[in-house]
């Protein structure tokens, strides 16, 4: 029996150059290619100005904030100028809003309404987190210094744009004094 040297080297070679191809193109696929990780919780620590993205217990994103211009205390009506403390929702997004970017916080939720039913004011609503004020682009150093918002928390606008990627409606939010 006589073997052809050609013959059999031809379906070798194929098989390695097949082998090194998809190689290059896996690799090609998965050049730049970064793994999201969602947050599980957000976590803000009001009087350090941080919020964090967590994931199973741990921090893995930190943001610094600013805050309503009355940042101290538990908002509890209408018009107080501060930032909600205690246990909420992200529960929907706006693209459209007048920030870049804002994700909507379910304050009042219901122990905010009973109280401030109980002292007959309203409690107020419309908190978010929200890059800058659209066309401010360029105040941007000097608010990220301050507390400026009625009530919401603020974000850079890089920021607030990753922050729209990690985090999904549904997920929920601890606000810390």
């Amino acid at each position: 029996m006589v073997i052809h040297i050609k013959s059999a080297v031809k379906p070798l070679i194929k098989m390695r150059l097949l082998l090194f191809f998809m190689t290059l193109l896996l690799a090609v696929s998965s050049f730049g290619a970064e793994k999201i990780v969602f947050a599980d919780k957000v976590l803000v620590k009001k009087k350090q100005r941080k919020m964090f993205l967590m994931k199973n217990g741990k921090a893995y994103r930190e943001y610094h904030i600013s805050l309503g211009d009355n940042p101290k205390g538990h908002k509890r009506q209408q018009g107080d100028e501060r930032t909600p403390e205690g246990f909420y929702v992200i529960d929907y997004r706006n693209p459209q809003s007048s920030y870049t970017l804002s994700l909507h916080i379910n304050y009042p939720n219901k122990n905010d309404k009973l109280s401030a039913k109980k002292r007959a004011v309203d409690p107020g609503g419309q908190i978010f987190i929200h890059g800058s004020p659209n066309g401010m682009s360029l105040a941007e150093p000097a608010l990220s210094k301050i507390d400026w918002t009625d009530g919401c928390i603020a974000v850079k606008n890089k920021e607030i744009k990753e922050i729209w990627k990690l985090v999904k409606n549904g997920t929920p939010i601890e606000i810390q004094p």
